[in-house]
């Protein structure tokens, strides 16, 4: 419940004011400036609480958005609020600047309006806002004489279905000559290792993405090898087929969100995922996973002070990974001593460099095959220094992109359903890509 909503520009000035409830006087206008804008002190946190009002904050360049309450709500609630009204405002008119923000804030305000309705978010949908809301405004396409009353009459009944309809994400009569579907599995692998590889803590955070290109009002069901999905219909076993690539049958979901699409009650009665989806690119599902994840890559670190000035360092990298599969965009970031002098480098596959700049030795290899070694020798020359502080080792972190889902994720099944136009699951193209990624990948040495 979000008691009002502030838009300013860097000095502070206010380009954008809509109060949602009578609990939000003008005078938090003024706090918000004085005590984040103007403040002497970084201002670090997202939320910050003034007089018994909380303000939650994003900036964008140099646009800041603010949204207040004086009750106890659900921050990432509001978040979530602010990050698609970031998110409405660019798909309208890009980038957003204060000279776009002035120059379209009637549009804002009308936006404002549709998504919100006394502090509680209503309609976020980008899709859905431009049926209704465009720049130049439906009135005044049809005084221009642009459409005519018949059209402007059918265009009013899809807005008002599609408002007040149970399927607001999709219109009808979409047509397409080729019924397509992109389903990208895409997966960022998390992981703090110790020196003597074990594992300190590992998740897995995936998102499914769909592209959408289906004529009418289709019905898909999507079928994945979650360990609940597969007990509720007694499948215990899978052939060899369905297997995935670390040769689990079934992963533990730890918790997963839902686009609005999806009925979440045959989610929960019947454990199938069942939905008519938008037309277009969509985020189908949110997923986290910690159990029996197959980490795509193992780093041993030896590193060893040869006296005060000079120091050894050796990184192994394994692919822990099927032989007929390649990695891509590897980068090994290996941190330097802060007073280093100078590094010879030695690697026998891709290209290492030192960066005094960054602190860091950058390993740069284009593609590693799985089940493979590779190796880098470094010598590290130090300068005296008066600090008799120990250095504390940083831990080696590491960027790359793999084929397929390390949690194991697998879609089983994808089937389509349309029963007012011709056209069967057979007649459906179908493209399933999986791709892992490193989010915070870390080893300590």
């Amino acid at each position: 419940m979000i008691g009002g909503l502030f838009v300013y520009n860097h000095k502070g000035e206010v380009l954008i004011s809509r109060v949602f409830r009578d609990d939000i006087g003008r005078n938090a206008v003024d706090a918000f400036r004085v005590n984040v804008i103007h403040a002497r002190q970084q201002v670090r946190s997202p939320v910050t609480n003034i007089a018994r009002t909380s303000f939650f904050h994003v900036k964008r360049s140099n646009i800041w958005l603010a949204a207040v309450s004086k009750q106890n709500v659900n921050a990432s609630m509001v978040f979530e609020f602010l990050y698609k009204m970031v998110d409405v405002m660019q798909s309208y008119f890009g980038k957003i600047s204060e000279e776009n923000i002035k120059n379209n804030f009637v549009l804002i305000y009308e936006l404002l309006d549709e998504i919100v309705d006394f502090g509680y978010p209503q309609n976020t949908d980008t899709g859905i806002l431009k049926t209704f809301i465009t720049q130049t405004g439906v009135k005044s396409q049809t005084s221009k004489g642009q459409l005519t009353k018949s059209q402007s009459k059918e265009e009013t009944s899809q807005i008002t279905s599609q408002v007040t309809g149970q399927i607001g994400w999709r219109r009808e009569g979409i047509k397409y000559r080729r019924n397509e579907l992109f389903l990208d599995v895409l997966e960022s692998v998390n992981l703090l290792m110790s020196p003597q590889g074990q594992v300190l803590s590992a998740h897995v955070a995936g998102r499914i993405v769909m592209k959408s290109y289906l004529s009418g009002m289709p019905e898909c069901k999507f079928g994945i090898n979650d360990k609940v999905l597969m007990e509720s219909r007694g499948k215990s076993t899978m052939d060899d087929a369905t297997r995935t690539t670390s040769g689990k049958t079934a992963i533990a979901i730890d918790d997963c969100q839902f686009h609005q699409c999806v009925k979440l009650s045959k989610f929960e009665t019947e454990h199938s995922i069942s939905f008519i989806p938008p037309d277009g690119e969509f985020e189908l599902m949110k997923y986290r996973t910690t159990k029996d994840i197959s980490l795509p890559f193992r780093v041993i670190p030896l590193v060893r002070e040869v006296g005060r000035q000079k120091m050894e360092v050796k990184v192994v990298v394994k692919s822990n990974f099927k032989p007929s599969l390649l990695a891509q965009k590897v980068e090994v970031r290996i941190p330097t001593p802060l007073n280093t002098s100078g590094v010879q480098v030695i690697c026998m596959k891709g290209k290492a460099k030192y960066k005094s700049s960054e602190n860091a030795i950058v390993w740069k290899i284009k593609r590693i095959g799985g089940m493979k070694e590779c190796q880098l020798s470094a010598e590290i020359e130090l300068l005296n220094t008066n600090d008799k502080k120990k250095w504390t080792r940083p831990p080696i972190s590491m960027n790359f992109e793999v084929p397929f889902a390390p949690s194991g994720f697998k879609v089983r099944y994808l089937k389509v359903f349309e029963s007012k136009l011709n056209y069967s699951d057979h007649d459906v193209i179908k493209w399933v890509r999986y791709i892992g990624k490193s989010g915070l990948y870390e080893t300590r040495c």
